[in-house]
């Protein structure tokens, strides 16, 4: 008869068993590398498709009638349009994306992204963050005015393309234009909230 510390050790629980946690690598090439793709060729085929918003700002491809415009928008501030116009914004916006990573990297370390769904929230960040870092470091230097310039100036020249510009029916409200990668910020924001909600669910359970 086998000993009760053998029965035991032979029908451990598949509870006890731990799900083998996504790496960081992993989470790049199948979430984030797609999307900073993505980002990009669609930025840059509207930089190439529409003149600039000072040489035709009404100029757009309506996808939805009065609902759904494709246009071409340069943003050198954050969400809402917030600093965008002002010298400061392109440059002191460029440490907000590095600022951003070094966070991720330590919550990383620290176990913060919880589960499957913290991970991919993670890759989201990751696109959103370097799609529009990508931006404020070329976008600025390949406009045709700044052909020539210093460094410095080519940097105050940096924004981000957004391009999808949606009016909420029922309000009649014209929401601010947005890109892909502004997409992946708020889906992982969302993630992280409810992902994190429901382990606060399984502690208290």
């Amino acid at each position: 008869m086998a000993s009760i510390a053998e029965t035991s050790k032979g029908m451990e629980p598949a509870a006890t068993v731990e799900k083998k946690e996504w790496g960081i690598v992993p989470v790049f090439l199948a979430i984030t590398l797609p999307l900073y793709i993505l980002d990009q060729i669609t930025k840059f085929w509207i930089v190439d498709r529409f003149p600039p918003p000072w040489v035709d700002h009404e100029e757009k491809i309506v996808v939805i009638e009065k609902y759904f415009n494709i246009v071409r928008v340069h943003n050198q501030g954050v969400a809402f349009g917030f600093g965008n116009g002002s010298d400061w914004a392109p440059v002191v916006f460029l440490f907000v994306p590095i600022m951003a990573l070094t966070l991720i990297t330590l919550g990383w370390k620290k176990n913060f992204f919880i589960g499957t769904w913290g991970k991919v929230a993670v890759g989201l960040l990751l696109c959103g963050i370097l799609g529009n870092l990508t931006d404020r470091l070329v976008q600025g230097s390949l406009l045709e005015e700044m052909q020539g310039a210093s460094l410095w100036e080519r940097l105050k020249a940096g924004y981000v393309v957004d391009f999808l510009d949606f009016t909420i029916p029922l309000f009649d409200y014209r929401w601010p234009s947005f890109n892909v990668a502004d997409s992946c910020i708020c889906v992982a924001a969302a993630l992280l909230f409810f992902s994190g909600m429901k382990a606060d669910l399984k502690k208290a359970s």
